[in-house]
């Protein structure tokens, strides 16, 4: 069978909710074409929703390895997918690879920032989650662990200017901010 007629038949049965079945089909893929990037990381993906993330993370390593360069997206699914998994330093690594080759893949620096975080690293998750609210500003969440960051990094008045900017647009995100900290945005 053509390649792109196994790819309508994985969409098909994805489209009808029947993940095992397109893994399966994205397994006759790769049996194929083993560098094959769109099933490597079609499959990691349904194994992924399927909760078998082991599975899941040993596609999306298969996929950096065969085609580093491919897409930013690649590592930053990579990094997630180990993140989740509590493999921090890799996960750091792949978040890297995401942010060096798109600067501006605001997601990639947040799951940087985090995985920074639970390491202890807080100095680098600040910069890592500063460039996150660059590039997402309006995103409560950047904020949110920004702000966490700079208040563990013994920066009150930093932690206090970011909860003063979510009074603006999330008042909410803030009170809860104020409540964790003991920071009063107007002090």
């Amino acid at each position: 069978m053509p390649h792109w007629l196994l790819r309508l038949r994985a969409m098909g049965w994805l489209l009808m909710g029947r993940q095992e079945a397109a893994e399966r089909v994205f397994g006759d893929m790769l049996a194929r074409w083993p560098r094959d990037a769109y099933a490597l990381a079609s499959r990691s993906f349904v194994r992924a929703q399927l909760g078998r993330r082991g599975e899941a993370i040993e596609d999306a390593r298969r996929l950096v390895d065969a085609h580093p360069q491919r897409s930013a997206g690649d590592w930053f699914n990579l990094g997630f997918l180990l993140e989740a998994d509590g493999q921090l330093g890799e996960a750091v690594d792949a978040f890297g690879q995401a942010v060096a080759r798109d600067a501006k893949l605001d997601r990639a620096w947040y799951g940087l920032g985090l995985a920074l975080l639970r390491q202890g690293r807080r100095e680098e998750a600040v910069q890592a989650l500063q460039r996150n609210t660059e590039l997402q500003p309006m995103s409560p969440y950047g904020w949110y662990h920004l702000a966490r960051a700079q208040a563990d990094c013994q920066r009150p008045e930093e932690a206090r200017r970011i909860i003063r900017h979510l009074q603006g647009f999330e008042p909410r995100i803030a009170a809860q901010l104020e409540r964790e900290t003991g920071l009063a945005a107007a002090s």
